[in-house]
């Protein structure tokens, strides 16, 4: 068998030994569900009843932000259970074994995509509940969801390499907060961009949270010819610029990882 097979064949293995032990702590997915269905109920009703936008429903325009979020917190597991694994040894048992060293990464990122397809089902319904509808075809709205989850898995390998970096669970979750609060809210998440003040309106122009956001709500059909039109290529070109941004962050943060786990587990 080639290494490629191998890789391949452990990545597998381990997938399966992380979904195995979400099903054996269920409380994974309840709390992960629950934080998001948080968040739509109170922009919802409450940012809802005094934000009014152009030609469209402030849920409708909410709900592909709150996707958005849910995927970057959803691709935090990866970083804490590296960190968790790190902490009690385990990948040191991982290392004593024939296996590739790509092959803990690929099962933990791969994992965390299952848990964000939960996660996004369960925002599904929630957001059907609150007044939200996918007003395009059901290729259009696949092809939402789908950037989202790639989204996901690119920036799981970022929290891999953070993860194995500050190898505690409790730091690693309030350094993981510190990055995902300012990525997530310097954006068109939760309000148009248009009315910040210049220099965040040029950071959340070019923050790829808001170019994933924008793609899926044009993807949703959850936007409307009455609001502004973007003024920057990545709001102008969002599917685009998603899928670029999500290249450049595996590009980058794949090769990072797996040297950052060859690096700890040879200590």
């Amino acid at each position: 068998m080639s290494a490629l097979t191998y890789a391949i064949s452990d990545g597998v293995t381990i997938t399966k030994r992380n979904l195995i032990k979400i099903r054996r702590v269920p409380d994974l997915i309840v709390f992960t569900a629950l934080s998001p269905i948080m968040f739509v109920l109170v922009f919802a009703y409450i940012f809802g009843s005094v934000i009014d936008l152009p030609g469209i429903s402030y849920r409708e325009f909410l709900i592909a932000g709150i996707f958005t979020q849910t995927v970057i917190f959803g691709s935090t597991w990866t970083g804490l259970g590296m960190a968790e694994d790190m902490q009690k040894g385990i990948i040191d048992r991982f290392r004593s074994l024939p296996m590739s060293p790509s092959a803990v990464l690929v099962g933990r990122t791969t994992s965390d995509v299952f848990i964000n397809v939960i996660s996004l089902f369960v925002m599904s319904l929630t957001g059907l509940l609150v007044g939200w509808r996918i007003n395009t075809s059901f290729f259009e709205a696949l092809a939402g969801f789908l950037i989202l989850l790639f989204f996901a898995y690119a920036l799981s390998w970022v929290m891999a390499v953070v993860g194995l970096w500050i190898r505690t669970p409790e730091v690693f979750n309030n350094a993981s907060f510190i990055v995902i609060f300012p990525i997530t809210f310097i954006a068109n998440t939760f309000v148009p961009s248009d009315n910040f003040p210049t220099a965040l309106r040029h950071v959340a122009e070019w923050n790829p949270v808001s170019a994933v956001t924008q793609a899926t709500r044009e993807l949703f059909g959850n936007t409307h010819p009455a609001m502004p039109a973007p003024e920057a290529w990545p709001l102008q070109n969002p599917v685009l610029a998603s899928l670029g941004w999500t290249v450049v962050i595996l590009v980058i943060f794949v090769p990072l990882a797996i040297h950052r786990y060859k690096k700890a587990v040879s200590r």
